[in-house]
């Protein structure tokens, strides 16, 4: 019997157009610079995978992660079996350090590829189906507070029942659109606060948590920097609000630290973070071991790895919520993952289950390139 191989990879580097800027504490993005991956199998089976790069959290670009996978990655896997998803994370690993946003492009992939052999969904391979559906979060980025919270009444009335706030570039400012949205929109709304390190350090949160004690709050989202994890664990003992950790969270190593610390009380997993799917359902595994929640969060991706957050949320109990909303920021997309306001349900096509618009790929390709 014939062993199933990776023949060929496709490089797609594109621009996914934003239907308005995403503004977070450290940047402003008017588009989205993303690396789409086309992995093509002895077989004729092809799968898909994405690397959206920040440079704030894991020290790649939207550059450096397209050259990664040129010239490093994709020789190194070029004749191996997708299926055999350890060792090519073996594989990667033995020729670079790091890199987690390349290495789930492929990673991706491969699952994507696994999932069409044997028709089934991801979901299927790493647990199976756990969650019926998921709410969808709908994140505001940072303008001035009457701004942000006419876009919260906006999507309160189109049907979402939750709100994630971006602040962190000014701490008075940062009150006053949190107290504003609030009032916007009662206080049956779930509103979590998304800081993106710009609060900078405990001392200077703690300040900033004193006024928003009467808020109903869900939790606070990194609000300093991400190698802090004792300023985090400062946080969690004092604040009155649940403190979950993101940028300060890429592998298993940083969460074996969370976990001795005690510095969260949920951790936000992304597949851009880690490494892919793989990964995240290890850190998954670690943070159920010390009983704390997670969530599976996204740079902002198309359908593809979008898609790949839900399959790994969707497949276990741990994850309690999820903000993967990227395809809804773009006025143009790569896929068609279908969204239902306020939820999410995905399909049982094998794979990701989704199409991929090869037109309109090109279309948003900026270079490409193939090895194989």
């Amino acid at each position: 019997m014939k062993t199933l191989k990776i023949t060929s990879i496709h490089l797609y580097a594109i621009h996914l157009p934003l239907h308005v800027p995403f503004i977070v504490s450290y940047k402003k993005y008017d588009y989205m610079p993303s690396v789409i991956v086309k992995l093509e199998t002895s077989e004729g089976i092809i799968g898909y995978g994405e690397a959206v790069a920040d440079e704030h959290v894991t020290g790649e670009t939207w550059e450096s992660v397209y050259y990664t996978i040129k010239s490093t990655l994709a020789p190194r896997i070029i004749g191996k079996n997708p299926l055999n998803i350890e060792k090519i994370h073996d594989a990667m690993d033995q020729v670079i350090y790091s890199a987690p946003t390349a290495k789930a492009a492929i990673d991706i992939a491969c699952f994507d590829i696994a999932g069409k052999k044997l028709n089934q969904p991801i979901y299927q391979l790493i647990g199976g189906r756990f969650h019926k559906k998921f709410p969808i979060t709908h994140v505001i980025s940072i303008s001035d507070s009457k701004k942000m919270a006419e876009e919260a009444r906006k999507m309160i009335n189109k049907g979402y029942r939750s709100l994630k706030i971006k602040v962190g570039k000014n701490i008075d400012q940062d009150i006053e659109r949190i107290h504003t949205i609030r009032q916007a929109v009662g206080n049956q709304i779930p509103i979590r606060i998304d800081v993106n390190q710009g609060w900078k350090d405990s001392s200077t949160t703690l300040k900033v948590l004193e006024p928003l004690q009467k808020l109903k709050i869900d939790w606070l989202e990194q609000p300093i920097l991400a190698d802090d994890i004792l300023g985090m664990a400062e946080l969690k003992e004092k604040s009155l609000f649940p403190i979950m950790i993101d940028e300060g969270l890429k592998g298993m190593k940083d969460m074996r630290e969370v976990i001795n610390q005690r510095a969260a009380d949920k951790v936000n997993i992304k597949l851009m973070k880690c490494g892919g799917i793989y990964p995240a359902v290890k850190l998954v595994h670690q943070a159920e071991m010390a009983n704390i929640e997670c969530q599976i969060g996204s740079m902002v991706e198309s359908s593809i790895g979008t898609a790949a957050g839900y399959h790994v949320a969707f497949s276990k109990k741990n994850i309690t919520s999820v903000e993967l909303t990227g395809p809804l920021k773009f006025s143009k997309d790569v896929g068609n993952l279908k969204y239902e306001i306020p939820y999410i349900q995905l399909n049982t096509k094998s794979g990701l289950g989704i199409e991929v618009d090869e037109e309109m790929l090109q279309q948003l390709t900026v270079f490409q390139d193939i090895v194989g």
